[in-house]
């Protein structure tokens, strides 16, 4: 398994873990901490299950609609182009979204088994918490993963890797994949179908 690997995985979890929810106000470090906490120990759980990747892929989904903000991610991740989708088109692609990055990242999380994720830290910053995590997978040396929960209204709205934001990368990808479709956004939704 390559470091790659790895850390695709990662950002596969990382994107996946800020999908829609209702996730209590975090108002203080220690509730941003809370949080992560809870969010790792179910990500945890879930790898470490011995499920089939089909069943693994629906729970983390359930992790997802639990925790966080699928809107910020996937308004964030199509960029400029939000801006002139209309509401209907940002409700499909928004749940087409959800799909593609579940079914993206799905198969890279029997890479995790026998690893895990443990809250480290937090620090405030002006609109959101930094979350640090230390991430331990099997026969690899552990490495830092930072959350980040929105202090507004306590959603996990990203993760960080060696300095990578994992929404700022998708956004490249969903750019390139809406390029390679000639800007229509009607069509992107469709293939992310």
């Amino acid at each position: 398994m390559t470091r790659r690997a790895v850390l695709g995985g990662l950002a596969g979890l990382g994107v996946m873990a800020t999908m829609p929810g209702r996730a209590m106000a975090a108002i203080s470090a220690a509730k941003a901490e809370s949080l992560i906490g809870k969010v790792v120990n179910d990500i945890n759980s879930i790898i470490n299950s011995g499920a089939s990747e089909a069943s693994m892929i629906k729970k983390f989904e359930g992790v997802f609609n639990k925790y966080a903000a699928v809107d910020f991610i996937a308004r964030s991740a199509l960029g400029v182009d939000a801006r002139s989708a209309s509401a209907s088109q940002m409700r499909s692609f928004t749940k087409a979204f959800k799909g593609y990055i579940s079914r993206r990242y799905g198969s890279r999380f029997r890479e995790f088994e026998g690893g895990r994720i443990d809250v480290v830290s937090s620090s405030e910053r002006k609109n959101f918490y930094e979350v640090l995590t230390k991430t331990t997978l099997k026969g690899k040396a552990p490495f830092d993963v930072v959350f980040i929960v929105a202090k507004r209204d306590g959603k996990f709205i990203d993760m960080v890797i060696e300095g990578i934001s994992i929404v700022k990368s998708e956004k490249k990808e969903i750019g390139a994949m809406l390029d390679r479709r000639g800007g229509d956004l009607n069509k992107l939704i469709a293939d992310l179908k």
